[in-house]
């Protein structure tokens, strides 16, 4: 073989590797371009069940509202039942105290004493005079200003 027959084939065989080195990298750059539609596709996809799965959750949220605004309006609609009261015994006051008479305070049980009030009015008024509240007063103000000397 000659020199330039060798040479010429040696550049078509360059040639012939370059250009599939050329389709190599288109194809892996298509390769490539597809990956990243179907990773986006795939993002794309669990973003729609997501937000299918979020819905739903609200419309079940929804649903539960509404039952329980239901219920609470055929409650509050229905005639209340009245509630048992306790048995409630009348308080003695002044104007009772002051009738009872022995006889009544001795049948009386021991239960209802304990449980009875007796009222009996103030032999001393609680309001002292000026002229004692303002001796009280200094007094009192006198003895705090004792304490912290």
């Amino acid at each position: 073989m000659s020199a330039s027959k060798e040479i010429e084939r040696l550049k078509d065989t360059r040639m012939k590797l370059e250009e599939e080195s050329r389709t190599l990298t288109e194809e892996q750059m298509n390769l490539e371009e597809r990956v990243i539609i179907l990773e986006e596709k795939i993002a794309i996809e669990e973003h729609r069940n997501r937000n299918k799965e979020a819905r739903k959750a609200i419309s079940q949220l929804e649903l539960k509202i509404k039952e329980l605004e239901q219920k609470l309006e055929k409650t509050s609609k229905a005639p209340e039942a009245p509630e048992p009261t306790p048995e409630i015994k009348p308080e003695v006051t002044e104007v009772e105290s002051e009738q009872a008479t022995p006889e009544i305070t001795e049948q009386m049980t021991e239960e209802e004493t304990e449980e009875a009030v007796t009222v009996a009015p103030l032999e001393e008024p609680m309001i002292a005079e000026p002229e004692e509240y303002s001796e009280n007063l200094k007094k009192q103000h006198d003895k705090k200003k004792r304490k912290f000397f």
